[in-house]
Formats: structure tokens, C-alpha cells, sequence
């Protein structure tokens, strides 16, 4: 199963919205928004891992 990271972050800046007071604990939750909204925008852009392809080696016969 892999992460909807767009729907995450949507939701994330939704409750950032949400926390408009200016009291400490809205400031700190805000703050740590800002964090997991970074963090999640990273995982959404990030690119997939390439795969290797591995090419069978020549033989000593055949290279020659």
C-alpha cells in the first residue's frame, strides 16, 4: 500500500488553517504543522528509486 501524500497534505493545510489563534498552543501546533506540511510536500515530489539492471558478463570465451 503506498501514501496519498497530496491527500495528507491537503489536510494538514486544512488544519493549519483551522489554528488562527494567537495563544501559545496554537502557535506550537502551527509550528509543527509547518514541519509535517514540509515533510509530506518531500515525499510527494520525491522521485521513485530507480531499478538496476543487472547484464550478464561475457565469459572469457566469448569475449575473446
Amino acid at each position: 500500500m503506498t501514501s496519498d501524500f497530496s491527500a495528507a497534505r491537503l489536510h494538514l493545510e486544512r488544519a493549519y488553517h483551522y489554528l488562527r489563534g494567537n495563544d501559545e498552543a496554537s502557535r506550537t501546533a502551527c509550528d509543527a504543522l509547518d514541519l509535517l506540511i514540509e515533510t509530506v510536500a518531500e515525499a510527494q515530489h520525491r522521485r521513485p528509486e530507480a531499478g538496476v539492471l543487472e547484464f550478464p558478463q561475457p565469459t572469457a570465451r566469448q569475449a575473446g
